[in-house]
């Protein structure tokens, strides 16, 4: 009766590390680029049950036969397996913004914080104070040549991540004003995004603000190229992959789950002061 109080205890332990990633993604169902993280398990190791002093044979008129002494299996609870990011693409949502950008496959955008070099999948940049492409924290966006020094309206970005800038008005913004935007003279290639990719991206470490870090799993970062290459799309957002539907299905699953199992425990704890008190009457 105690194994079942441990197996019911690795049960609720267990829906509480569900709970917690559910309530995470929930509360980032509207942060850009986010990715939903998802809670595996795998069981304790099971023990065979077998009769004590049974060789496992019996005798009768017609000969002998197996008594079978393997009784079965029987588990012994729960445990966290591990927790994970589901990278899947999330919808794409238009913004206009010359600074808003999104990446159509896998790979991240690569910034430069002060704990070192990050990866992002949101792509919602301004300009910073110094004429640099930023993150919304302030953080540069890296360029596969370093920090990318633009002005506004007159830069744009093509689906291989290739920064293009206007030469005739890259210092004297002012001339730009009344002018259509698509009205461009002496396109010249500033820089290219540095797009980074992993081997194992699940193993990616969440930093906080969208933010992920290698780990020994994941593997170093390296530049995207060819067909790992993703598209990028100027002026749009990829919105969280969290679909708040789902979430609130597995929350009510996760509650009904962890219920079962506190009444598992209740159980056994009946029956346990049932037979101490029987024991005591009849000692």
């Amino acid at each position: 009766m105690v194994r079942g109080m441990y197996t019911g205890a690795s049960g609720m332990r267990a829906q509480q590390w569900r709970l917690d990633a559910v309530a995470n993604n929930l509360a980032n169902v509207a942060t850009d680029g986010y990715k939903r993280d998802v809670a595996s398990f795998k069981a304790f190791p099971e023990l065979l049950m077998r009769r004590q002093d049974d060789d496992g044979v019996y005798l009768h008129p017609f000969g002998s036969a197996d008594a079978a002494p393997i009784m079965g299996r029987l588990g012994t609870g729960v445990e966290l397996n591990e927790l994970y990011t589901n990278f899947t693409q999330g919808t794409p949502r238009e913004t206009s913004s010359d600074f808003d950008m999104m990446l159509e496959g896998n790979g991240f955008f690569a910034v430069s914080t002060p704990y070192g070099e990050r990866y992002t999948r949101n792509g919602s940049f301004m300009l910073g104070k110094e004429g640099y492409l930023e993150t919304k924290e302030g953080y540069p966006v890296l360029g596969e040549n370093g920090y990318i020094n633009i002005k506004a309206n007159n830069f744009k970005v093509d689906d291989e991540g290739r920064v293009w800038v206007n030469a005739a008005y890259q210092d004297i913004p002012e001339l730009l004003v009344g002018r259509e935007s698509n009205q461009w003279e002496e396109p010249v290639l500033l820089d290219i995004l540095k797009i980074v990719e992993f081997e194992l991206d699940r193993y990616l470490e969440k930093q906080g603000s969208s933010f992920y870090r290698e780990s020994q799993t994941s593997g170093p970062a390296f530049i995207a190229s060819g067909d790992m290459r993703p598209k990028v799309i100027q002026g749009f957002i990829e919105a969280s992959n969290v679909d708040p539907v789902v979430e609130m299905v597995q929350m009510i699953e996760v509650n009904r789950a962890y219920e079962a199992n506190q009444k598992i425990i209740q159980t056994e704890e009946t029956m346990l002061g049932t037979l101490i008190n029987q024991v005591a009457k009849f000692g």
